[in-house]
């Protein structure tokens, strides 16, 4: 039974965690768009600012996990510790965590903060980043 589980958890969706460098690459180069927003991504994406010390973070974790399966194709749900990409926690002023950041294809981005109910995210994603897709 254990091959099988394994088999599972291969194919699950889960988050992905950026680091500065894969942060320039797939969501925003900073660096050649100071002044202007210009995402990179062709789905829209979630990112979840966290440390691993934070508890209402770990609350959230498991949200994160399941809208990754929920929504694959659809949007992109991806990770940032804070305590390691001291430079994009600067970068987007994140002051509390958990904060997340909810990107859509075209247009600005909008902030979070707290640990919000599943149905809250859910409503964010379907209603700003999908438009109800």
């Amino acid at each position: 039974m254990s091959i099988s589980k394994d088999k599972e958890d291969a194919n699950v969706t889960k988050p992905e965690y950026l680091t500065l460098e894969s942060f320039k690459e797939k969501v925003w180069n900073f660096e050649e768009n100071p002044e202007e927003w210009v995402y990179k991504g062709e789905t829209p994406c979630v990112i979840d600012f966290y440390a691993d010390w934070c508890k209402p973070c770990k609350m959230v974790a498991p949200i994160m996990d399941e809208m990754a399966q929920k929504y694959d194709g659809k949007v992109k749900i991806y990770k940032i510790d804070t305590d390691k990409e001291r430079e994009l926690a600067t970068i987007f002023r994140i002051r509390s965590i958990p904060s997340v950041l909810f990107v859509p294809s075209e247009g600005k981005p909008s902030m979070k903060t707290g640990a919000l109910p599943k149905e809250s995210y859910i409503q964010i994603i379907d209603n700003e980043l999908l438009k109800n897709k």
